[in-house]
């Protein structure tokens, strides 16, 4: 669950109502030690943090704000600052690629994914299932996310797993 929690008694109300994880984007960037807070009380596997990133031409910056807003951090030393203070897992989402449907940012995601141990879900820019395979095999990251093509049926979360069982990706 996401969106909203800003406190631990917050992170509190989510996983006593059933949710397996809490997400932080923002209050995470406002108050870095609730990253701390969250994973020394739940364990680190209860705790994902959200980055959303944009390239400026040498690197990325993080945003907020659905990609509004710019922050000071680097998006990867964004990433492994998060995991030291006990994010259990990282959900990336490259604000360049969001919506353009034309692949996952390669690039950032294989940036964040050789910085930290922690598994990595890429976001942003799942235009087929062919992107799906691509992010897997070049970044072997842990997950990949996508939103439009599956809420206008353009493919279904069945078909994409059934095509990488086919082409040899290990899918649950």
């Amino acid at each position: 669950v996401g969106g909203g929690i800003r406190t631990l008694d917050d992170m509190k109300r989510m996983l006593r109502a059933g949710a397996d994880k809490v997400s932080l984007n923002t209050a995470a960037l406002d108050r870095p030690e609730l990253i701390k807070e969250g994973a020394d009380f739940f364990g680190s596997q209860c705790i994902v943090v959200a980055i959303d990133a944009k390239w400026n031409g040498e690197g990325w910056d993080v945003y907020t704000h659905g990609g509004r807003n710019k922050t000071d951090w680097d998006a990867v030393e964004w990433a492994k600052r998060c995991v030291e203070l006990g994010a259990g897992e990282l959900l990336l989402t490259s604000m360049d690629k969001d919506g353009q449907k034309d692949g996952f940012d390669l690039a950032l995601t294989k940036a964040v994914r050789d910085a930290v141990e922690v598994p990595v879900i890429a976001s942003g820019g799942a235009g087929n299932r062919e992107h799906f395979k691509e992010v897997f095999e070049k970044v072997d990251t842990d997950a990949a996310l996508a939103a439009s093509i599956f809420h206008y049926k353009e493919t279904s979360i069945a078909e994409v797993k059934d095509y990488l069982r086919a082409e040899g990706v290990i899918v649950r």
